[in-house]
Parts: structure tokens; sequence; C-alpha cells
């Protein structure tokens, strides 16, 4: 991935232009790739593909391997016949600059019903696919988290089953389409694969063996991280935590599987929370915030080496940002995945950062910032210190004529990493 120097953006997939709601997998994706291959860019970087579950957060995601779809084209399946011109005039939201959940959820799926309706029957030998449309179904009929449905089950209703196979088979078609279209000009994939998921999941749901759960199936302890820059209370964000002591080797081979299947999906891909690997922050399943948590041990380099052996078609990158000590720079650094350099964090006056451009090293990506910062002039004239602001601008030699974002665009380009990547909103 890094033995030349290349560029890139990064642009989720909900964040392009689009009449009906959200940004989808059709012509617009279409339309950014060939801006991207007359830039002379080499990578879009996107957001997980997975669909949103709680706050529509695609980190909280009730699958690890399916497919969201609020991003399928509707404009293909009108002209596959499955929707009519009215159906998607329907379908238009007024706002094209805003991505609308409670309109979506409102509207998209009674719509998808009506193309699935109008198709022949779907189908694809996926070894996640059956486990993830009979979870689906049931979460139809009983509306409700998995942990509140009754003891003794009914099989799924078969028809919901075909209608989420119809969803998935439908927006792989789509997605695979535009991965080629993307690949023949020159444009790579980096895809971004959430450490966890949700409890009310598939994946808990199907393998709860896999977690640290008790014996009603509840999390025995949540994730989150501690007290760090970005909130004083820590985050806690409640997924249940995988139980890689006792489970090492089933967890390696669904890390194994889950690899596999975004090897056919990116080029690359981004691990979020990568230093979750090293030690992770565990927190009792009632805690009211992150702080009562404390540190445990994960697997370390033992499932790098296991993943880089066993899907080396895939490349990796290592979100290492937050708070790290020691230990956890030195795991990462050693890892031999490259990290992230994030010109956002850069110029603290007090010291002389790793993330300045010209401390980065090749085998590694800088970034003007993330979908986690705000933007690079956002942060310069709204969240930066005076003493912050002076640095940046000397050093980056901001000018107004120019263009701020600009400037920390040129920064990140002229740093000794082989990639750089800037959010298409810088």
């Amino acid at each position: 991935m890094l033995e030349r120097r290349s560029a890139g953006v990064l642009l989720p997939i909900f964040s392009l232009p689009g009449p009906y709601g959200i940004g989808s997998l059709g012509k617009e994706a279409r339309r950014f790739v060939d801006f991207l291959a007359q830039a002379g860019q080499s990578y879009w970087q996107i957001l997980p593909l997975v669909p949103p579950g709680e706050g529509d957060s695609p980190y909280m995601s009730p699958s690890a391997f399916a497919g969201n779809p609020l991003l399928i084209d509707l404009e293909e399946l009108r002209d596959l016949g499955l929707l009519t011109e009215g159906e998607l005039e329907a379908a238009k939201w007024a706002d094209p600059d805003r991505v609308n959940y409670p309109f979506l959820h409102e509207t998209r799926v009674p719509l998808l019903k009506k193309a699935f309706a109008r198709s022949e029957p779907l189908t694809a030998d996926w070894p996640w696919l059956h486990a993830y449309t009979a979870f689906m179904a049931r979460h139809d009929q009983y509306e409700s988290a998995w942990q509140n449905w009754p003891s003794s089950l009914d099989a799924p209703d078969p028809e919901a089953e075909a209608f989420h196979t119809f969803l998935q088979v439908t927006f792989f078609r789509q997605w695979h389409a535009l991965k080629a279209y993307a690949n023949e000009r020159g444009i790579a994939l980096i895809g971004d694969m959430p450490i966890y998921v949700s409890a009310d999941s598939a994946e808990v749901f199907c393998h709860p063996e896999l977690f640290q759960l008790d014996e009603e199936f509840a999390p025995k302890a949540v994730a989150g991280v501690p007290p760090d820059t970005f909130s004083d209370m820590g985050q806690l964000w409640g997924n249940p935590l995988y139980d890689w002591e006792g489970q090492k080797e089933a967890v390696f081979a669904w890390w194994k599987a889950r690899m596999e299947w975004a090897a056919t999906l990116y080029d690359a891909v981004r691990i979020d929370h990568f230093r979750g690997f090293h030690t992770y922050w565990s927190l009792p399943a009632d805690a009211e915030d992150a702080r009562a948590g404390h540190w445990e041990k994960g697997p370390g380099q033992a499932l790098v080496d296991f993943l880089r052996k066993e899907v080396p078609q895939l490349d990796y990158i290592a979100e290492d940002l937050g708070a790290l000590d020691s230990d956890a720079l030195d795991f990462i650094h050693h890892s031999g995945l490259p990290g992230m350099k994030v010109l956002v964090y850069a110029f603290d006056p007090e010291g002389e950062s790793a993330y300045l451009p010209h401390n980065g090293i090749p085998n590694s990506i800088a970034y003007t910032g993330t979908h986690d910062t705000p933007t690079f002039v956002q942060w310069l004239f709204e969240e930066a210190s005076p003493a912050e602001r002076d640095f940046a601008s000397s050093y980056l030699r901001l000018r107004e004529d120019e263009g701020f974002g600009w400037g920390a665009i040129a920064g990140a380009w002229a740093s000794p990493c082989r990639l750089a990547v800037t959010p298409f909103q810088d």
C-alpha cells in the first residue's frame, strides 16, 4: 500500500449528494470516482458500510458483515423496473445537503419492499448471510432487541428472510460494481472496520460464546475509553467485549472470517480503535460513565500476525489516536501497520508533536483531520487556542487568499508520510 507516495480523500458514502435523503452507491458515487481520478488521487476512504444501529451509528451495528440498505441506489432499481418514477419522486427529500434519518426510517423500507415484491428471488452463498437474515426477520417480528425475545422462538418468516436477502444481494451487487469502476480508474478503496459490534447484533445472538456474557446473555462488561482530551468523563460505548482469554481460538477464527469478507469489499481497511488489540478499557455493565473502568490485556501482536498471514491480500491501517501509554505506542510501532498523523492535533506550542508534518514517517498516513474531528478550518478558528492558531499559521504559512483548508492540505501532502488523506470537508 505504501510502496510509493500517493494521496486520497475521505468521504462517507452517505455524504454524497443526492435527492433521496442520503448519499448512495449510484451515479454520484461514480462522479466522485471520476473527480478523484482527474485530481490525481489514488485512494477513496469511506466510513463503515454496515447497517447503522443505535443513534444511527455504524459503530453500533447489528452486523459486522451486512451492508447498509439505506445506501442502495434507487435509480438503478427504477432502471430495472422494480420502482416507478412516481415512487422515486415520493422518496425525495427537500434538503439535499443533509441526511434525514427519521425520514429514511419512515419511508425507505416500505419503498424497498415494493422493489422486492417485483423482483425475482435472489440468493447468495456468503457464510454469514443466512444467520443475519434470520436474525433480522425475527427482529422485524418482535420489534425489540434480541435479549427481550421469548425463550422459545418461532421459525423466522420466510418472506421476511427473503426480503433481507434481497437487500443484501442488491447492496453488494451495487457495491462490487462501484468498486470495479473505481479500481479500473486507478482508485483503491479504504474501508473502515469498527472494532466492536452492538449487543443487539446477529454476531452476539448467533455466537454468544465469543463475548464476555453472563448466563442470561447480558454483557458482563462493556467497552469504552477512559477520560481523555475528548471528554473528562471518558466515553462509555456499551459494546460487549470479546472473550480473548477464554475463547481465543474461536475469536481469532471469527476475525479471520471478518477480514476475508472485508478483502472482497476493499483494497485496504482501517481498524478502528486498534489499541484495543493491545489493551482495552473494560467497564462494569451498569457503569454510569467511563471513569469506572480498567485496562485489560488484549490479544496483542499474535492477532495482528495471524490476520496478516491468513488474509495477506488486504492492507491494514491502525487507527492509533487517543491517549496512548508507552506500551501501547510500542505495540503499534512494532505491529508493522501504518498509523495516522492528524494535523488538528499537531500544533501544541509547548512541545514537539509527532503529528507535525516534518515528523511523519514513511510507514504512516498524514490526515488534515478525521471523521471524529472538526474540519481544519473549524479547528483553527473555533477550537484552537491563540497560541495554537499562531503556530499553525506560521508553520503552514496559511494565507487567506489561498484558503486555510488548502494550506493544511499542502502541509499534509508535504510530509514524509507515503500517503496523505484529507476529508472532503477540508
